[in-house]
């Protein structure tokens, strides 16, 4: 009998260490309170969009007084849109976005910002060292995105899944005073 409960007290400890570890692994919302961290914490964003499942993954940088735009991210230049490494996203789905469609699967967003206007880009190869293994044949849609002000300067980057209908979505991006809204639908 002993060993039984000790299996079982073994087997839910077990349990919750890995339900701890899986906390662990993601920031769902880095943008916290008196957030003094120096480094480019991990972080996702998870919606559910009619019958699709939508997650991004990416590495949230802190401006910490910085010049960001035409200064730590070059303007006219390939950009993870985080850091460390390429910013995935993850769809259960497929996608109509820019007008084209995105089959179900893991991608990495990128994009090239300007000061009239933006690229986003998704590319199939979402195993990237920051830009470094960037090449423009993997990718699958570009789109030109014209930034907006951001009603209230973020600290840090983040990412952001709005739906608007039952298929119909808004991912955008925003970070200091930039914000980047592109339109999705869920494909049917």
């Amino acid at each position: 009998m002993k060993q039984v409960v000790l299996s079982l007290l073994l087997f839910c400890s077990l349990l919750q260490l890995t339900a701890q570890e899986k906390k662990k692994e993601i920031t769902y919302h880095p943008n916290a309170v008196n957030d003094s961290s120096k480094k480019s914490i991990q972080a996702a964003v998870l919606a559910e969009i009619g019958a699709a499942t939508i997650r991004i993954n990416y590495y949230s940088p802190a401006v910490r007084g910085r010049n960001i735009w035409g200064g730590l991210v070059p303007y006219n230049e390939v950009w993870v849109t985080g850091a460390h490494s390429a910013t995935n996203i993850e769809i259960s789905k497929a996608i109509l976005i820019g007008g084209k469609k995105v089959e179900a699967g893991k991608y990495a967003l990128f994009t090239i910002p300007g000061k009239d206007e933006w690229v986003l880009i998704i590319n199939k190869n979402y195993q990237q060292h920051l830009s470094d293994d960037y090449d423009a044949k993997d990718d699958l849609v570009r789109i030109t995105v014209q930034p907006q002000m951001n009603e209230q300067p973020l600290e840090r980057l983040e990412y952001f899944i709005e739906r608007k209908e039952k298929n119909n979505a808004v991912l955008s991006i925003q970070w200091e005073k930039i914000k980047l809204s592109v339109p999705f639908t869920i494909a049917e």
